[in-house]
């Protein structure tokens, strides 16, 4: 199991931007698809974003709602993944969630690794 501590999320209001950090604990980090799930009060988790990498490509997926606002880029030498949120609405609201595991197939189906949880509030 990796460990993962996510952090940066906060209050703001709607059309602020906001980023999210998760530091994991694998030396082999880079070998890790790495992912942002969110859950708001009353719904189930859902998929966000995530990052596959290897020494010659990166690929990243977005959930439909969140294209072109949200950014998911990775620091492999700081262990790090993170979420760059733009253009931030009330529907954004959430518990966001770092994720972590061996293929995209796994990660989707949340199999992996999980952090604690950084809450995100969207006023308007």
């Amino acid at each position: 199991q990796v460990q993962l501590v996510e952090s940066g999320g906060g209050l703001v209001q709607a059309g602020d931007s906001l980023r999210l950090s998760c530091a994991a604990s694998e030396r082999t980090f880079g070998s890790y698809v790495m992912g942002w799930f969110r859950q708001a009060p009353g719904k189930e988790r859902e998929f966000v974003a995530a990052i596959s990498w290897s020494s010659s490509w990166s690929s990243t997926s977005y959930a439909d709602s969140v294209k072109g606002r949200f950014t998911i880029s990775r620091d492999n030498a700081k262990n790090t993944v993170y979420l760059q949120m733009n253009s931030l609405n009330p529907e954004d609201t959430a518990v966001y969630y770092c994720a972590a595991d061996r293929s995209i197939e796994r990660l989707r189906l949340m199999l992996g690794s999980w952090g604690q949880g950084t809450q995100v509030t969207v006023s308007s």
